[in-house]
């Protein structure tokens, strides 16, 4: 928490996040109940989530996505916050940020720490850039940036959450899959329909997930009928730096010069 008073923030704690039931923070109603709350208190402007963990997928039906349209503010999480990062971005139109869990906010992150804060603070478009670009397929492409973990993406098919990827930059990343796990999410993903119309691929890290160039070589395979452009080795996700991503913001992949820009600020004045 000391590493968020830094950025500037003044820090609440609701009691109610200490709450136990099995291996989740509370019942999913006392959790839904809880998020809805920060959504409706004037005087958040951003929720950070703990920790990934479990369970975001059972708040899905029990969140009023027209009262988080009303009152849009900063949600950062990741791994199995992705379900609630492309829910509320798909239902309600709002940026999200695919970024680090106050439990894995660490002082010595550098990297991490300050990518955070300018992704919610910075009134200039972000330019992230691959430290050491693996250019699956070549090319360039522009849309809005979604995705995130690759097994809750997987999990939100077929439901009314499911995010469409025509047109738009597919971010993947996961951790302590096998190969041939992920080479059945993918598979799921193509027979689905959903990577048709993808217009390029950004990944992040795939961590305990077996040798890169297994996972590289999968990705390649379950794209080659689109021809979009595949860009790996961004920091992004369950390595050791985790940047953070604007979910649903408009940007330009380039595999050249191995970047990611976004088109504009992924916040403005009127968020807070």
């Amino acid at each position: 928490m000391a590493v968020v008073e830094s950025m500037g923030y003044q820090v609440r704690i609701s009691d109610r996040l200490f709450r136990r039931q099995g291996y989740l923070a509370g019942s999913d109603t006392e959790r839904a109940e809880l998020l809805m709350e920060l959504f409706a208190d004037e005087s958040v402007k951003a929720i950070f989530c703990a920790r990934g963990g479990f369970g975001s997928m059972r708040l899905l039906p029990l969140l009023d996505f027209k009262a988080i349209r009303a009152k849009p503010k900063i949600l950062v999480g990741f791994s199995d916050i992705t379900a609630l990062l492309l829910a509320i971005f798909s239902s309600c139109r709002m940026v999200t940020f695919h970024g680090p869990l106050v439990t894995t906010l660490k002082k010595d992150h550098a990297k991490t720490y300050s990518a955070l804060i300018e992704a919610v603070s910075s009134d200039s478009p972000l330019l992230l850039t691959a430290p050491e670009p693996v250019v699956l397929s070549p090319g360039q492409a522009s849309g809005a940036l979604v995705g995130g973990n690759l097994t809750s993406l997987c999990h939100l098919l077929g439901t009314p959450y499911e995010p469409h990827l025509d047109g738009r930059l597919l971010f993947l990343e996961d951790r302590q899959e096998a190969p041939y796990r992920i080479d059945r999410m993918l598979c799921q993903l193509r027979l689905s329909g959903q990577l048709d119309g993808v217009a390029g691929v950004i990944l992040g890290s795939f961590e305990e997930c077996g040798p890169l160039e297994d996972i590289h070589a999968i990705v390649r395979e379950a794209f080659r009928h689109t021809h979009a452009p595949i860009l790996a080795g961004f920091d992004v996700g369950h390595g050791a730096d985790n940047l953070t991503l604007p979910i649903g913001l408009e940007a330009k992949m380039d595999t050249e010069d191995g970047s990611l820009r976004f088109a504009e600020p992924a916040v403005h004045e009127d968020h807070g």
